[in-house]
């Protein structure tokens, strides 16, 4: 019998939880899946208990978070180049070494489990590499890289991008150190949908100083509120941008989310929403349902944001959740920081340049436009918008209220303020 089956309820034999975990991580960079959306499900489908799913959990966010210090160790104790690493093999190590030097398993349990592993994923003839490597690894648990990049595990370009917008390295270094903090799933009960009480009843914890945010340290589909999507999971920075999009609320507006991708802002603001007309569109068709699932009142629609099409009509408020880097939510998808490069941001930065003509063309006067990225990147927040306004002289910033910076934008912090890195600007239409 192998060493890892397992007895659960009536079940006599299930998948070895790092077997498991090594399976998703191989499916998120060979497939380019989000592990965010994969894990849960696997998890929901696996039928081990809470221990194992926790460990399962750890595993497949702490490697994907660790992979650049997790590489240089491998690096140091490899015979080769690490890019010539067959990606089962390199899975394989990543997943063994993260156990041995961030988790601090045994050594000696550590290196058998990964060599078991390999001889399953693998094959026996690569485990033998596999062995060797984490016997080395294991002999030097003190890694300790120079390096930023290695140290903090984050490229270079992103690095970088936190020094232009942060201006000081130990913030810099607080934002990285964030970055790889494992972060409990943040859920929100949508208003008249679900109670803070039925939250609470079920073990979720209020985030102190939030409005509707919650914390809660199992799977957010253990809540009857959320598989019955009268309530869902959204970064607290998330709601926060909503929460002050929708405050500059006035009766009978018409309103519309841009980009409503699948839903979670659109569902809360249809919530808030009790009067006027609300539209989410969300451009790609196969995941319109996903946000039909989750609105009430709005009438959902899918067109490409770059051209609304004359018979939606003209607008009392716009919101553009516009597609970025999503570099502001690393702690969340650690797999974006491996995925993303410097050289998207030219193509990203055009969209949401057209997004925002686009938007600004069917704003009434007086009309306010939000623009909010999950990026700190200052090319596509600062710049993003001074380069509107010049374009755009009939248009000017107002404050976001509380927390505004000079300019009256909002830029959220993971170190500081313990969400992902939201920016919202409001832009009010003036002739």
């Amino acid at each position: 019998m192998c060493k890892w089956a397992i007895s659960l309820s009536s079940r006599s034999f299930l998948k070895p939880p790092r077997q498991l975990a090594w399976e998703l991580l191989f499916d998120v960079e060979y497939l380019n899946l989000y592990s965010n959306i994969v894990l849960p499900k696997a998890l929901n489908e696996s039928g081990y208990d809470k221990r194992d799913k926790g460990l399962v959990t750890e595993l497949v966010y702490g490697t994907l978070r660790m992979r650049g210090f997790c590489d240089s160790a491998i690096r140091i104790h490899l015979d080769r180049k690490i890019e010539d690493l067959d990606l089962k093999v390199l899975t394989t190590l990543r997943l063994g070494v993260y156990q041995i030097l961030i988790m601090r398993m045994p050594a000696h349990a550590a290196v058998n489990e990964t060599v078991d592993l390999a001889k399953i994923v693998c094959g026996k003839s690569a485990a033998s590499l596999v062995n060797a490597v984490m016997r080395r690894v294991s002999e030097h648990p003190d890694h300790n890289p120079s390096e930023l990049e290695d140290k903090y595990s984050h490229p270079t370009w992103i690095i970088n991008a936190l020094r232009d917008a942060l201006g000081n390295e130990e913030l810099v270094i607080a934002q990285l150190e964030a970055d790889n903090v494992i972060a409990n799933p943040t859920l929100i009960p949508w208003p008249g949908r679900a109670s803070t009480e039925e939250m609470q009843e079920a073990g979720a914890e209020q985030i102190p100083g939030s409005v509707r945010a919650f914390t809660f340290k199992g799977s957010p589909g253990e809540i009857a509120a959320v598989r019955e999507r009268r309530a869902g999971v959204q970064d607290l920075g998330s709601q926060i941008v909503v929460e002050r999009f929708y405050e500059t609320y006035q009766p009978k507006l018409r309103w519309l989310d841009l980009c409503a991708g699948p839903g979670g802002k659109a569902a809360y603001l249809d919530s808030l929403i009790s009067d006027g007309e609300f539209i989410a569109n969300e451009p790609g068709k196969e995941r319109v349902r996903l946000v039909e699932q989750v609105v009430r009142r709005a009438k959902v629609t899918s067109f490409d944001g770059r051209n609304i099409p004359d018979e939606i009509g003209t607008f009392d408020r716009i919101l553009i959740d516009a597609p970025c880097t999503g570099i502001g939510a690393l702690r969340r998808r650690p797999e974006v920081r491996w995925r993303r490069k410097a050289t998207d941001l030219r193509s990203l930065l055009a969209l949401q340049s057209e997004l925002l003509d686009s938007a600004a063309a069917k704003l009434h006067v007086n009309g306010i436009l939000g623009y909010a990225t999950c990026s700190p990147h200052l090319a596509e927040t600062k710049l993003q918008v001074s380069d509107f306004l010049k374009q755009h002289k009939n248009f000017e910033r107002i404050s976001v209220g509380s927390g505004a910076d000079p300019d009256g934008d909002l830029q959220l912090w993971t170190f500081k303020d313990g969400t992902d890195c939201m920016f919202l600007s409001l832009l009010k239409r003036k002739s």
